[in-house]
């Protein structure tokens, strides 16, 4: 009994989606995740991955077969059959690039927003009153740009804008390092030390040209601005040592531009800055 082809090319391409999302779900390409977000990110990535595992499977499969079932055969000099085009399958190869593009587009925008990458876009008069007020002072007072209750902020705010809870840690990025100072304290480190499972707050700014403040294993990347303080927030869930990485071209030395971020329990944090926290020193007597 001759099996139809619709009948293969339907078993074929169920089989061809179940092995794109067992990849797409089960090979593991990007590092720990360590920060709270980084879920929200990956979910979006195993997406995109199943996705371009079958459209690879499925175009180099067809590839091949194409080569194999249609090659030249030995002592076969006649033309090709003349074939026009096939309208049903035209439609059926733009309809459904058109749909997987439509779905990948409004699902990148859902997970951009829920990571806050929409907040101060959507508030003008603030971004305005806050790029108005970096022209003037280092120190930025605007009105308040915390995100809504559940999400995972990652964007440009004003300085100033915390919310209540959040740790604040100063950065300055220059050529060719980043420069931590933790107000509440009074430390300034060559490397970033942030409690686990505490909001942490990164107050930036940029002393020449344009940085970006990248940690792989957290899923965040901020280019960091001259003239223009950028906020990123962001919550540790791991402890752990982590790379920091400059990700935007800022000169020749530009890949030397590394530091490390310490994730620590809270213990231990509280114990990292006592021990480097400045001695107060005692009022002169009469």
């Amino acid at each position: 009994m001759r099996i139809p082809p619709a009948l293969i090319t339907l078993l074929m391409g169920m089989a061809l989606v179940l092995a794109g999302l067992w990849i797409g779900q089960n090979v593991q390409l990007l590092p720990l995740d360590a920060s709270s977000n980084a879920p929200v990110y990956d979910s979006l990535f195993k997406v995109l991955f199943c996705i371009g595992t079958i459209l690879f499977l499925g175009i180099t499969g067809l590839l091949v077969f194409s080569l194999v079932r249609f090659r030249r055969r030995s002592g076969d000099h006649s033309d090709g059959a003349a074939i026009e085009g096939n309208l049903p399958l035209e439609i059926l190869w733009t309809a459904i690039p058109a749909v997987v593009v439509l779905f990948v587009g409004i699902y990148s925008y859902d997970i951009y927003e829920r990571m806050g990458g929409m907040s101060t876009l959507n508030d003008h008069g603030a971004m305005h009153h806050v790029m108005a007020s970096s022209m003037d002072s280092q120190v930025i007072q605007a009105s308040d740009l915390t995100p809504p209750t559940g999400r995972v902020w990652a964007g440009i705010g004003p300085v100033g804008s915390s919310q209540e809870g959040i740790f604040p840690v100063e950065v300055t990025a220059m050529q060719f390092a980043f420069i931590f100072h933790y107000p509440d304290s009074n430390i300034t480190s060559g490397e970033l030390h942030v409690p686990a499972d505490r909001p942490v707050e990164l107050r930036m700014e940029a002393r020449d040209v344009i940085h970006a403040f990248w940690v792989p294993q957290f899923r965040l990347k901020q280019d960091v601005i001259p003239g223009q303080p950028t906020v990123l927030t962001f919550t540790a869930t791991k402890p752990g040592i982590y790379p920091i990485v400059c990700a935007e071209l800022c000169g020749p030395y530009h890949g030397g531009m590394r530091s490390t971020v310490v994730v620590q329990e809270e213990d231990d944090f509280d114990a990292w800055i006592t021990r480097n926290s400045p001695a107060v020193q005692a009022p002169a007597t009469a």
